[in-house]
């Protein structure tokens, strides 16, 4: 029988590209496999990945798509995605369970690699006697918290937004309380009993495969390895087989393909490193006032600059849970700010080329929502950060990226998590203008080499896969 691999994402584009990108690495080094990856309908409308499923399965006909049915979701109050994602992965057991006997009956099936949401399809790999792997599609030193959060849990009562306190975790600078993802923050929430289970259950992994290299994560990965994250079990071996990114990035309308000539153009016309890049993934929105404190910053910044704007949230979220028209810039920013600005800035509306403008020679920092993709594409491209989170577990991200790879500068946020105008400007100059920006840049082309030599013949990350797939034949 041929050999197969089963990938589990969750729903989101962002894990969804991730792991394709994971297949495309496992089939570089085993030609003869076949890929098959499960696709659960998204609780919220975050944008079609239609478009995207479609070209990879046209160009790429060893990675197979599998849709499961659609399962409807009890009514809830919860204002988590999260746990909406969590509640249909978890009610999709059922149906995984179908699909891994369906392809079972034409493949041997070497293992089912599913990201941490999906940790409840564990119990149908085992049931089936398929091993289990997960693949965490942020870097090591996330995957370090996670190991030892079921020990922080046990050592207090308290939920974490009332610590008010720096949590202590192996491999990883302090924590504070307060930066824990939302889901996390109170031990009561239903999305709080969900991570304590998941993370209890990584013992039971054949294996746990991290999108970083070593060089990038060198302390949080010998701790992890060490087995000092799980003092009272067993820790799965990890593999470290990034950076994996899509280096072509998304292929969307017409209208995005107008909007990515019209950056790339611009881009041609401005000097080398003197562009300074705004961009918050595929679901990070700002308030209409957030959007005007940003403009001023920028203005007064003095600085070139390539912002994506979106759509202000129609409620309090900072999460775009349903597709977004494409704003009003007049309406939104500050009045004349485009008029006084078009010499030396472009704003563009929705989307841009993500990847390909973090690798034209006229960007010099880039300011982020800290997701785990961007922070990658901008380190392969050696390009310094500007860490400002928004949800997830960017606020960990942005601890790592500023204290412990000192790949980015912090933008520091007032209590109720607004940035003002002189934030920004400072920030932005910081980056672009001043010795810390400079000695932020150098370490980032350093971490750029650092990249390329794990993925090439002999490096770590391809070691690391060829342990991976060696350890099959052993199963």
């Amino acid at each position: 029988m041929e050999e197969a691999i089963v990938l589990y994402p969750s729903p989101p584009i962002g894990h969804l590209i991730s792991m394709v990108e994971l297949g495309k690495l496992l089939l570089t080094h085993q030609p003869c496999l076949s890929i098959h990856i499960l696709i659960t309908s998204v609780p919220y409308n975050s944008g079609s990945t239609a478009p995207y499923i479609a070209g990879v399965a046209a160009t790429i006909p060893s990675i197979k798509f599998h849709h499961l049915p659609t399962v409807t979701l009890p009514t809830t109050n919860t204002t988590h995605h999260e746990e909406l994602t969590l509640e249909v992965l978890r009610l999709s057991n059922p149906h995984v369970r179908e699909e891994l006997l369906s392809i079972s009956e034409n493949y041997t099936i070497h293992g089912l690699i599913m990201d941490f949401f999906c940790t409840a399809a564990l119990s149908v790999a085992k049931e089936l006697n398929i091993p289990g792997y997960q693949f965490c599609s942020s870097g090591a030193g996330i995957v370090a918290i996670f190991l030892y959060l079921p020990t922080i849990h046990n050592s207090t009562t308290k939920s974490f937004k009332d610590l008010n306190s720096l949590l202590n975790f192996p491999g990883v600078p302090p924590i504070q309380s307060a930066d824990m993802p939302l889901p996390l923050l109170d031990r009561h929430d239903k999305a709080y009993e969900y991570f304590i289970d998941f993370s209890t259950r990584f013992p039971e992994y054949a294996g746990v495969l991290v999108n970083t290299f070593e060089s990038l994560e060198a302390r949080a990965v010998k701790t992890i390895s060490e087995g000092v994250c799980v003092p009272d079990n067993r820790t799965p071996p990890i593999y470290c087989i990034g950076p994996l990114i899509a280096t072509e990035g998304r292929k969307d309308d017409t209208d995005h393909c107008n909007g990515k000539l019209e950056c790339l153009t611009w881009l041609d016309s401005q000097p080398s490193e003197s562009v300074v890049f705004l961009c918050f993934g595929s679901l990070g929105l700002f308030s209409k006032e957030q959007l005007r404190e940003i403009a001023l910053g920028l203005e007064r910044s003095g600085q070139r600059f390539l912002w994506v704007v979106r759509n202000p949230p129609s409620d309090e979220k900072t999460v775009a849970l349903s597709a977004q028209p494409d704003p009003d810039l007049d309406s939104l920013l500050p009045e004349g700010f485009l008029d006084r600005t078009e010499e030396r800035g472009l704003v563009v509306k929705s989307w841009a080329p993500q990847v390909a403008v973090l690798n034209h020679p006229s960007v010099g920092g880039f300011v982020s929502h800290c997701g785990w993709n961007s922070v990658l594409e901008a380190v392969c491209a050696g390009v310094p950060l500007v860490a400002w989170p928004l949800y997830a577990e960017q606020r960990l991200n942005r601890v790592l990226l500023v204290e412990e790879m000192k790949l980015a500068l912090p933008m520091n946020e007032s209590d109720g998590g607004f940035v003002s105008a002189a934030e920004v400007e400072k920030r932005v100059r910081w980056l672009m203008e001043a010795e810390e920006g400079k000695l932020i840049r150098e370490r980032t082309v350093a971490m750029k080499n650092a990249a390329k030599a794990a993925l090439s013949e002999g490096g770590s990350s391809r070691v690391a896969l060829s342990e991976l797939v060696e350890s099959w034949k052993h199963k």
